[in-house]
């Protein structure tokens, strides 16, 4: 909300304090400024002259030369080249000696060998904001109302010596986004009182002959989502342009003046917090106003001129037939105040705020005025901004207010009535104040109060001040307002429990720990992607399509993703374009997993969490005492590895196609619970080569796996075990099997085999030659054989040793290579 320092004085007294001190006290006082804007950008020396007289330049076909009355007594002769300017306007006229925004010096100059005198300026030449002003204004000279007196400095004219505070409200703070609300915010911190607004610049609203009950008739048909609504009738109005005050106003508020009728309307919404609509009286037939609820498929073409498809749950205000607007969100075009208009019917309502909440969301129609309907600003403002709006449309377009008001009332405003206990107060803020500040705190704040017994107070709440519903909203108002640097520190009391992780958040943490000490950065994607993400790579759940978003923000963010891989491929990709060739990097995120994605949800989607690997370029960067080692296969696998020893899960790799992986190089992962059970669990590998040459990058190895099974089944518990006292016995084995044999199926039989005396096993050589024959390999096991209790004996691993090469033999045609 912007808030004009000038305009905020004719409510409450602002003497003593600058717009800066206010904004300070208004900071601290729980409504943040975020800044003051002065609307002077560096203008002085400029006055309002009136240009009597236009000739062609000699030499130049597009300058003019101008004679300008200044108010000094002497014409001035001034060279302009404004399309726009013309004779018997008045305009404003930066003289000699004058300094316009950037410190710009007007000096007497010669153009094309006519001297000039001064300068005719701009609107955005006098630092002023002319994208809230006509187009034809933006590409010329300003051009002020006939009315404007020679002579007057333009910063009074245009009231350019003003201070505009910008506030950042938070939602509870609605009453604040009227200048009457902030007054009342004002008033309060002050001390002082509001003066609402009395319309002095006339002496008397006229009257017409005209009832109003005789034109217009009101009948509200949806009364759950309109409990009040109001009209009054302006006959005889003239549109055109509002004077020169209202529209610098609606600008410092950063609203565009449109027509005398228009800007009426939105002043008043600024100055209470109440939308008005104005409509073409004779274009409503019959005067006759129906409140109802849209029918299904029923269309109408609003002001933008784009026809809308309109929902039963939508509010409409129809003439009986047709509608004429959207309520509370958007007028209609077949009922517009236009050049021609005489007649204005004017509207003020009480629209329910989740309808045109929801309504206007619907319909992506966002404006101030469907701000404050979804917010409820100030129920009781109906009729009193209707009553200002007539008066001030009567000042700015002529005509007369027709007597009386046409309304009807589904339900009436009732006003929250709190009891406030003193010693509760005093309780919350660990104060000692008497009933007397806190009587003197409510007064400041504008509530009435009578007093109970016992010392309580019973608080009426008014309608501007809807975010005051109990009686803690109350003392914090007493705070707010006693100040918070006078409230005294103490020391917190009661039971405190200590905070901890749950067992997740825990595991989360240690394997994100795990990763990054491994060397990889942890990375957050987004969870929003383009509908075609998963045409290359589908990921661990190809058979679910990608949700789509209602109103997306663009095309590359439209769905939510089943798939977190090809967003860590994006990252690859933006550091190999920004010459970042080594990526090590991983994210525990959420998949969106839903089989209604193509008809539309009716129940919430499964969210499921993943871990995504992705590693590409070299192991090691270039150094004098070795080479670089580009990343394999076997780097993402022993990354994995570290976390499920350190968790104490066991995981199969099988040997698996998976489309977007590389067809040889490719891996399942098998989780193998305590009981047995093997659950699949996800994939690792290289890309596929065309997928890579797509993205354009060099061996990439990525993996992503269900991050629910690995934290379900995790058992991080450290087990510690003695060190060995006894000697180990250690057997090696070359065999030779088919080459398509998996050596994790012979490590595993082995292990299988040798039982509980078996240490450990690993491979120490792979050799394949012609040696073996074609179709052949050779794999080279290291197995050490130990007993926690004793000394083995040479017999016995030698009988051990050979039941583990008899079962290779059998189970896979193994023969030892000799």
């Amino acid at each position: 909300m912007k808030v004009s320092y000038k305009w905020l004085s004719e409510y409450v007294d602002l003497q003593g304090f600058t717009a800066e001190e206010l904004a300070e006290k208004l900071t601290r006082s729980g409504i943040e400024v975020d800044i003051v804007e002065s609307l002077n950008k560096g203008v002085s020396g400029v006055v309002v002259g009136y240009v009597k007289a236009k000739t062609k330049h000699p030499d130049a076909d597009k300058l003019n030369v101008c004679t300008v009355d200044v108010g000094s007594g002497e014409d001035l002769q001034i060279v302009c080249g404004a399309k726009n300017v013309d004779a018997g306007q008045k305009v404003p006229v930066a003289v000699i000696g004058a300094v316009l925004p950037g410190d710009f010096k007007i000096k007497r100059a010669k153009l094309r060998g006519v001297e000039s005198q001064g300068m005719i300026c701009s609107a955005k030449e006098l630092g002023m904001n002319d994208k809230l002003l006509p187009k034809e204004i933006q590409e010329g000279i300003l051009v002020l109302p006939a009315s404007t007196e020679v002579g007057l400095s333009i910063l009074d004219v245009l009231t350019l010596d003003d201070q505009v505070l910008e506030m950042e409200l938070t939602p509870n703070r609605s009453d604040c986004l009227s200048m009457i609300g902030t007054a009342y915010e004002i008033g309060a911190i002050l001390g002082r009182p509001v003066q609402l607004p009395e319309d002095k610049r006339h002496p008397n609203v006229e009257m017409s002959t005209t009832k109003a009950e005789d034109r217009i008739s009101v009948k509200i048909d949806a009364q759950e989502a309109c409990t009040q609504y109001a009209a009054r009738l302006i006959e005889g109005v003239t549109v055109g342009t509002s004077p020169l005050w209202m529209q610098s106003r609606l600008m410092a508020a950063g609203v565009r003046p449109i027509n005398n009728i228009v800007d009426v309307t939105n002043y008043v919404m600024l100055e209470y917090g109440q939308p008005l609509h104005a409509f073409d009286a004779d274009q409503v037939d019959s005067g006759r106003i129906v409140v109802r609820l849209a029918h299904e498929g029923e269309k109408m073409v609003t002001l933008d001129d784009i026809e809308r498809t309109l929902e039963p749950h939508m509010l409409l205000v129809t003439d009986g037939i047709k509608p004429i607007a959207i309520a509370g969100v958007m007028g209609g075009a077949n009922s517009e105040v236009t050049e021609g208009t005489t007649n204005i019917l004017l509207e003020s309502a009480r629209f329910a705020g989740p309808s045109v909440r929801k309504t206007s969301r619907q319909l992506g129609l966002r404006s101030e005025a469907s701000l404050r309907f979804e917010k409820e600003v100030n129920p009781e403002a109906v009729i009193s901004a209707l009553d200002r709006a007539a008066a001030l449309l009567v000042l700015c377009c002529g005509g007369k207010v027709a007597q009386g008001i046409v309304q009807e009332i589904g339900a009436t405003y009732t006003h929250a009535k709190i009891a406030l206990k003193l010693d509760r107060v005093n309780h919350y803020l660990g104060t000692d104040l008497s009933i007397q500040q806190v009587k003197e705190i409510l007064d400041r704040l504008g509530l009435e109060y009578g007093l109970l017994d016992g010392g309580s107070l019973i608080v009426q709440i008014p309608g501007r001040r809807g975010d005051i519903t109990r009686d803690v909203d109350l003392i914090e108002e007493i705070a707010r307002l006693y100040g918070y640097d006078n409230i005294p520190t103490t020391l917190m009391t009661g039971v405190t429990t200590p905070g901890s992780l749950t067992r997740e958040q825990a595991l989360r943490r240690t394997i994100s720990r795990l990763l990054t000490g491994s060397g990889l950065h942890e990375v957050i994607t987004y969870t929003l992607s383009h509908r075609e993400s998963t045409a290359d790579y589908p990921g661990l759940y190809p058979q679910y399509t990608p949700i789509p978003l209602a109103m997306p923000m663009s095309e590359d963010r439209s769905v939510l993703r089943t798939t977190i891989v090809p967003h860590l491929l994006e990252t690859v990709t933006y550091n190999r374009n920004r010459k970042n060739d080594d990526v090590a990097i991983f994210e525990a995120g959420t998949v969106f997993l839903s089989e209604e994605a193509e008809a539309g949800l009716t129940k919430q989607p499964q969210e499921k969490r993943v871990l995504g690997i992705a590693m590409t370029g070299s192991r090691t960067g270039s150094h004098w005492q070795q080479k670089q080692k580009k990343v394999d296969f076997y780097d993402i696998k022993g990354v994995f590895e570290r976390i499920t020893s350190y968790l104490g899960l066991h995981v199969e790799y099988r040997s698996a196609q998976k489309e977007g992986f590389h067809p040889g190089r490719t891996a399942e992962l098998i989780l193998v619970t305590s009981s047995g059970e093997r659950q699949p669990i996800g994939y690792m590998g290289q890309l596929h080569p065309t997928l890579q040459k797509k993205r354009d990058l060099e061996d990439t190895y990525v993996l992503e796996a269900e991050l629910g099974p690995i934290l379900q089944h995790a058992d991080y518990e450290a087990d510690y075990k003695l060190l060995p006292r006894y000697p180990s016995a250690s057997r090696d084995m070359a065999l030779v099997v088919d080459a398509a044999v998996p050596v994790g199926e012979l490590e595993k039989l082995a292990a299988e085999t040798a039982g509980e005396l078996l240490e450990s096993i690993r491979v120490f050589d792979v050799y394949t030659g012609e040696r073996l024959g074609e179709g052949k390999k050779s794999i080279a096991f290291a197995l050490v054989y130990r007993h926690p209790d004793r000394t083995l004996q040479d017999e016995e691993v030698a009988q051990l040793h050979e039941g583990v090469v008899k079962a290779l033999e059998t189970a896979f045609g193994a023969e030892l290579r000799k």
